[in-house]
């Protein structure tokens, strides 16, 4: 289901309601009212700042779906490894069992957990779901949520500049670590065991080369064919072969040893299939997955997955995250790629409080197609969606017009000039309009290609899928180049010569946050995520039968580089637990420039990179360590606070540090497009230097806080400690104000919540005029079409008969 209203920004999902009455979800919000005197200043908005905000639909695709029918339920009793009986556990879900049926509710049990989390999957009718949460034994209930397998950007960069970037190219180099003895599980789409960078044969076979040396085990929890959003059910097999190809990406990432030279090169990889060769998982499998991780001993587990939006700690993926850490395991989760959706896009099982969760930067070279033009080599990246760019041939270049007009951006095709003939490419200015309404102006004057370039520096990597297809090859150019093919049309025809093969170049948004890496805070207001690692522009391995290696771009790519690091810290010191795993890696962390504005002299939001850039060896070799790596400091209502830091020192000599404050940029409403302030909150040391003795520790006091006179900016910063020998940091970050007193639900001027009709095909219009009678026949049935503004935990609508004059009368129930 679509909302079809090019105003309605953000939702977040369609619930049904019984009764075939249906709700879509969203996100308005109004913005912050401000007190006199002392005010942050504002900045701009992420539109205006050049980012492109995703349409309603773009979100609703990749926002977190409750699976209809399928739900988790929690009973009462710690699971086995919080220290619960796995008897008393079954026994008390077959009592659950029993007394729903007693009750009337019929349900079907799929799955059964009680070592991570003590609950079942189950299948029954959603609107018996309040009934259940009544029944004796029940601690919650939550629907299963459809889980998108992640669709990573394809470019063409190299990956060594990566472990270059962390300094994960010196631990190997100069100290000689490999992560030989450490196993890492990857929980994804499977791994290509037969790739012989990761230990195959090199022959295409599923059944071949499992185990090998270095996938030494795993399971397919699912089957070639599962796809959780189109009803077909897991096949499970022994064999956790890789068709999609995401999961051998990361696992190479992690652990290749050949011609891809991953992070962990010596490590033992574990396989966990919970993807089909397309389509999407669920939280039950995946819950099935994580158990099975721990299970099997694994030391360090990858996640490169999440349920976006999903903000809420106590969701079943998140809980059982907790418990992985609790238990020695090194749990590293990507932050997700909603980016551009805004604050609070996060989700579990990556919001999970002791994980370690990753956002994303930009490699510092790009290995890219390229063509010539202009007496240039013009790099490109090819927009997904539209035709193979050619590796040979010549087009005439034409310009849709100038740049920064109307014209030059082709978002009116009858503007569009038609092309004289064959062999002609269309160049066309980024903004406006999407990326495929252009290329299909194009397409239908009737040129061979369109060439699209940036409107702002730094790479994008563009999709041109939709209706109409599109046949033709659409590339996009940075900004620079565009804006030199424009002047030198203007005096000469130009040429587009496409080339074979790649040119490698500097990355202009090198070392910056990823655009489509996701913001925090959770809907608890926890800081996540907790680090940032390289992550757009990743070169690494593919299933043979994709070809072998290939780049890719995503907070997918970034978290396998922390769980490589993870395993080389693990190789030097086993007996580290996950909670110093984490610590050392956020205190020698080095906070990043701000990715919308790098000249200005900001740093990113800190609820966007965490502590910031890995630094390994600084991880590594560090002898000081803060024991509280991240600061949360909650809403502000009941003003500044004091916390104590204890900062430790394994040394041999006495350490004394400068003690300092840094702040990043900090955001506020609306969500879906943040406005960015210059609001420094408070932050006083106790001291300006801290002395911390040999073999001992010293704690010290900081009080934080703000006084915005404002509810609803998120702010924060890092307390640096900068020492003769190692600096540290250790970030945090508040909501000002009131959390409660943010309006959840907002009108936008359009008079929302309001009912909506079906357009007739998959969209929702509001009704017009705000009536409607409804037939509920053919479709023709109830929608109340709303926005969220912040996480909402639980949401419940109660339909009423009409008495005269409009009164209320009685409540209908659900399945009325």
């Amino acid at each position: 289901m679509q909302f079809t209203r090019p105003d309605l920004l953000r939702p977040r999902g369609v619930l049904a309601a019984g009764a075939g009455a249906a709700l879509v979800a969203g996100l308005l919000v109004a913005p912050p009212a401000l007190a006199d005197g002392d005010q942050p200043e504002l900045l701009g908005t992420a539109s205006e700042l050049g980012v492109e905000i995703p349409t309603p639909d773009d979100v609703l695709d990749s926002a977190e779906t409750a699976i209809p029918g399928r739900w988790l339920v929690e009973v009462d009793g710690d699971p086995v490894r919080r220290g619960g009986s796995a008897s008393a556990n079954s026994k008390t879900q077959d009592r659950v069992h029993q007394r729903a049926e007693d009750a009337q509710i019929p349900m079907e049990v799929e799955e059964t957990f009680v070592a991570g989390w003590n609950g079942m999957s189950v299948a029954m009718d959603d609107t018996d779901v309040a009934k259940l949460r009544d029944v004796q034994g029940v601690r919650a209930v939550y629907p299963v949520l459809e889980v998108q397998m992640p669709e990573p950007a394809d470019v063409s960069p190299n990956d060594v500049h990566g472990n270059a970037m962390t300094g994960v190219d010196q631990l190997q180099q100069v100290d000689g670590l490999t992560g030989e003895g450490v196993t890492v599980a990857v929980i994804d789409s499977g791994i290509d065991y037969n790739n012989p960078d990761l230990g195959g044969s090199g022959v295409d076979d599923e059944r071949a080369d499992f185990p090998n040396d270095r996938v030494v085990g795993g399971y397919d929890l699912v089957g070639d064919d599962y796809d959780s959003n189109a009803g077909i059910p897991v096949a499970p097999d022994e064999f956790p072969d890789d068709c999609g190809g995401h999961g051998t990406h990361v696992a190479g990432i992690v652990g290749a040893d050949g011609e891809v030279l991953g992070v962990a090169p010596g490590v033992d990889l574990l396989s966990y299939r919970v993807f089909g060769c397309d389509g999407s998982s669920s939280t039950d499998v995946i819950l099935e997955a994580m158990e099975r991780a721990l299970e099997d001993g694994a030391d360090v587990v990858n996640m490169s997955l999440g349920a976006a939006f999903a903000t809420w700690q106590d969701y079943p993926t998140a809980q059982l995250a907790d418990v992985l850490t609790a238990h020695g395991v090194s749990l590293v989760i990507s932050a997700g790629n909603e980016g551009t959706a805004g604050t609070f896009s996060s989700g579990a099982p990556g919001v999970a409080s002791e994980a370690i969760t990753v956002a994303s930067v930009d490699n510092t070279h790009l290995r890219s197609p390229y063509a010539e033009a202009a007496g240039a080599e013009i790099a490109y990246s090819v927009a997904g969606g539209g035709a193979e760019a050619p590796t040979s041939g010549e087009l005439s270049l034409i310009s849709a017009g100038p740049a920064g007009t109307e014209a030059g951006q082709a978002c009116d095709p009858s503007a569009v000039p038609t092309a004289s003939g064959p062999g002609e490419a269309l160049l066309v200015e980024r903004g406006v309009c999407s990326f495929h309404e252009k290329a299909a102006a194009g397409q239908a004057a009737g040129y061979d290609a369109v060439i699209l370039y940036n409107n702002a520096p730094g790479a994008v990597n563009p999709s041109v899928e939709g209706e109409p297809a599109i046949t033709i090859p659409v590339v996009l150019v940075d900004q620079a180049d565009g804006l030199a093919l424009q002047e030198a049309l203007a005096a000469a025809d130009v040429s587009w010569a496409w080339q074979e093969g790649t040119v490698t170049l500097e990355n202009p948004t090198a070392g910056l946050v990823s655009e489509f890496s996701s913001y925090g805070l959770t809907a608890e207001l926890q800081l996540k995520p907790d680090v940032a690692a390289p992550g757009g522009s990743i070169w690494s391995t593919l299933p043979l039968e994709l070809g072998g290696q290939g780049a890719k771009s995503g907070t997918s790519m970034a978290a396998p580089h922390v769980a490589g690091a993870a395993a080389l810290m693990l190789e030097t010191s086993p007996e580290l637990t996950p909670g110093e795993v984490k610590a050392a890696m956020m205190s020698s962390a080095d906070p990043m420039t701000w990715s919308l504005s790098p000249d200005a002299g900001y740093l990113e939001p800190v609820h966007r990179q965490g502590a910031g850039l890995l630094d390994m060896v600084g991880a590594v070799h560090g002898t000081t360590r803060v024991d509280e790596p991240t600061i949360s400091l909650g809403e502000g209502e009941n003003g500044p606070q004091t916390v104590t830091l204890t900062v430790s020192n394994d040394s041999a000599t006495e350490q004394t540090y400068q003690v300092g404050v840094r702040h990043g940029i900090a955001t506020g409403h609306p969500t879906y497009n943040p406005a960015f302030y210059e609001a420094d909150g408070i932050a006083e040391p106790a001291a300006d230097t801290v002395t911390v003795p040999a073999g001992g520790s010293t704690e010290l006091s900081v009080i934080l806080g703000e006084d915005f006179g404002a509810d609803g900016i998120i702010y924060g910063g890092w307390i640096t400690l900068t020492g003769a020998e190692d600096d540290i940091v250790v970030p945090f970050a508040g909501l000002s104000g009131d959390y409660q007193a943010l309006p959840v639900l907002d009108d936008q001027g359009m008079g929302l919540p309001a009912m909506g009709v079906s357009d007739g095909a998959d969209g929702v219009l509001l009704a017009p005029e705000g009536e409607h009678t409804y037939t509920m026949q053919n479709g023709d049935i109830p929608y109340l079409v709303y926005h969220f503004g912040y996480p909402v935990d639980r949401l419940e609508i109660t339909a009423y008969t009409v008495k005269g004059a409009g009164r209320p009368g009685r409540s209908t129930p659900p399945s009325a």
